[in-house]
């Protein structure tokens, strides 16, 4: 049985694992449902999950911004309202707006002194470098899919980090591969070999919220609620 101890890497998911995604996709999408007199349905993150998905297998070298201006569209076109062009723009440059869960910058400031940080994000560039700042840590490495050319749970994202990271002496079983969603992430992070954690943010809520539902299962080698979990596991550990 592994330990958390055992790796040299830890690769990260940002949004839904260190970026709360769910609230700043609600928060972005309110002010557009307001105005078209539209009370958000419970479901809306579970649609939002079905058209983002859809869309990246679709279009996978478009910019995330373009990919969640689409989403906004489709969304539109299953709730029977209008979407200006404005509101389409808006959601997709919301990314920078979305905020950072509370224990994540504090875990990756401890975190930081015992593996080396890579993340591998379905975002581009632009936006990431926004989330990043609410971070507040140095990364060793981003991967993300405007480097790559598509989106997880494409295995090309993985293939290419695992190549980066070989590049720099890191084989596959020193890296543990860290994430909330198990359709982007652990399935196909399993499938290519790698230890993995679930941070199961939704441990509390029904459903998959924003992500759709996994294609199979996983291992899973850790499972923690939260980044703050994971941290006093590790220091357990480090016992």
């Amino acid at each position: 049985m592994p330990t958390l101890t055992d790796f040299d890497v830890l690769s990260l998911d940002c949004y839904g694992t260190l970026i709360d995604w769910e609230t700043g996709i609600r928060s972005a999408l309110a002010p557009w449902l307001k105005r078209e007199g539209v009370h958000p349905p419970e479901s809306i993150l579970e649609a939002f999950a079905r058209h983002e998905a859809a869309q990246e297998r679709e279009t996978p070298s478009l910019l995330y911004p373009e990919v969640l201006a689409r989403v906004c569209r489709r969304l539109a076109a299953e709730l029977g309202i209008s979407c200006r062009d404005e509101d389409a723009r808006a959601f997709g440059a919301s990314v920078r707006d979305w905020p950072a869960f509370p224990d994540s910058g504090p875990a990756l400031c401890y975190l930081q002194h015992h593996y080396k940080l890579v993340v591998l994000s379905n975002v581009d560039n632009e936006s990431f470098a926004h989330s990043r700042k609410k971070l507040g840590v140095r990364l060793d490495a981003v991967f993300t899919a405007e480097d790559i050319g598509s989106y997880k749970p494409d295995p090309s994202n993985f293939e290419h980090m695992l190549r980066e990271l070989k590049r720099l002496g890191i084989g596959t079983s020193r890296i543990l591969h860290t994430a909330q969603s198990l359709f982007h992430d652990l399935v196909p992070a399993t499938r290519l070999g790698l230890a993995t954690t679930w941070i199961d943010r939704r441990h509390a809520q029904d459903g998959w919220g924003a992500t759709v539902p996994p294609d199979g299962a996983p291992r899973i080698d850790f499972r923690f609620e939260s980044m703050k979990a994971f941290v006093e596991a590790h220091s357990l550990d480090c016992l």
